[in-house]
């Protein structure tokens, strides 16, 4: 059952100091530490295609689950046997990293969760998703970045910028407050329209750090060759591949490892429609969910110390049907899960107000119903990594969602 939270009032002592490089963050300001030591991140990972959350943390002790999700539900026993996370719910046998940060308390589940959007358009449900509105048709800026923009002036982690892995933007990145872009398919660095945009925000704000910037940029290459190597960055597949999502992850956590750094970062992962030949604990969900759980590994690796301030959330536009279909997949769906990971996750648990399985209790007969609202798990981790407050959060990150409340205790 979802709580109030309880938003922190921020205590903000990042203090502009000179110094110190890496790749594009080389000429930006360096910023000392907070006097508690805490230097929190949060990375937003969007799996587009709508998850399975029934066959990624599976309701094993629910009697209907079995006969409702027919060759693809998991099952504690046979040769792909899923892994236990309580007595009730298993995750599935390709995330084992999952499995182990889970028991070790670093990783969480937050399950039957969905936005407000309750049609079935991938268009529509991941312009809801990433732009933190309450219905489509707002596809300008993302929740992400207006949490950014909506830091007090001065703040380290909205003067660092964020990060945006991929070919392009992501819309939960998108707008005023900067970003800057690695693509981990062509070039390492910064580069083409998404610097282009970067440089003329900062022209518009500070010409002089834009000069600074440019040079960073044109560092870049030669930085990446010496010291992450040609051969580490050449290119292993893209992002709805397992190879792909693991190299995404790889570089994003050097850059976000950095003290210049981005704080905050947005990767998105494709290939998640699983209409014909899902598979369960084998197939191809299973191969998707081994990607997503290598990404988790090598952002654990790669954060390093950082990994303990650090916070990962996983999140799709909507579910997929409760029921198999004729083709051995699933069709659109409402309720689904979402992931958490982390050294900053109160983890060990899955949170659940449960709704049951049998007919009546299925979303329009058909779908896992939704008793969690994602904005709200996005809300507490906004408030306690960033401090940003309820209002803000309720008026201006997420418009119109005051009624929303924020979960509570997702970080330790």
């Amino acid at each position: 059952m979802s709580l109030l939270c309880e938003t922190p009032h921020p205590s903000r002592r990042a203090v502009l100091m000179t110094g110190g490089a890496l790749f594009a963050w080389a000429y930006l300001p360096r910023f000392a530490r907070a006097a508690d030591n805490r230097d929190p991140r949060l990375i937003v990972i969007v799996l587009r295609g709508a998850l399975d959350g029934l066959s990624t943390v599976g309701p094993v002790g629910d009697p209907d689950y079995a006969g409702l999700h027919g060759d693809i539900a998991l099952s504690l026993t046979g040769p792909h046997a899923a892994l236990p996370l309580d007595a009730f719910f298993a995750v599935n046998p390709a995330m084992p990293v999952f499995a182990r940060l889970f028991k070790n308390k670093q990783a969480a589940v937050v399950h039957a969760a969905a936005t407000g959007y309750r049609e079935r358009s991938h268009f529509d449900g991941q312009d809801v998703l990433e732009s933190g509105f309450a219905g489509p048709g707002h596809v300008a800026t993302g929740w992400l970045n207006r949490a950014l923009e909506n830091l007090p002036a001065g703040d380290r982690v909205a003067t660092l910028g964020g990060l945006a892995v991929g070919p392009s933007t992501p819309l939960v990145i998108r707008g005023a407050a900067p970003v800057l872009g690695w693509a981990p398919q062509s070039l390492p660095a910064p580069a083409g329209d998404l610097a282009a945009r970067v440089l003329d925000l900062y022209q518009h704000r500070d010409p002089v750090l834009a000069v600074a910037l440019q040079k960073g940029l044109d560092a870049d290459r030669m930085a990446l060759d010496d010291q992450m190597g040609a051969k580490t960055m050449k290119p292993k597949g893209g992002l709805d591949s397992a190879a792909g999502m693991r190299q995404a992850a790889q570089g994003a956590a050097r850059l976000i490892a950095a003290d210049d750094g981005p704080r905050v970062a947005a990767l998105a992962f494709d290939g998640w429609d699983t209409h014909v030949n899902e598979g369960g604990a084998t197939g191809r969900l299973a191969s998707l969910l081994g990607g997503l759980d290598g990404a988790f590994e090598e952002f654990e690796k790669g954060l390093g110390e950082r990994w303990k301030d650090t916070a990962i959330v996983a999140i799709t536009e909507f579910g997929r049907t409760a029921r198999i279909n004729g083709t051995v997949g699933t069709d659109h769906g409402t309720g689904t899960v979402v992931l958490l990971a982390g050294g900053a996750i109160k983890g060990g648990r899955v949170i659940a107000d449960w709704p049951g399985l049998k007919p009546a209790q299925l979303y329009q007969q058909r779908d896992l119903a939704p008793t969690s609202d994602v904005r709200a798990v996005l809300k507490c981790l906004l408030a306690d990594q960033f401090g940003l407050s309820a209002s803000v959060l309720g008026e201006k990150v997420f418009p119109d969602s005051g009624a929303v409340k924020p979960m509570t205790n997702l970080i330790a």
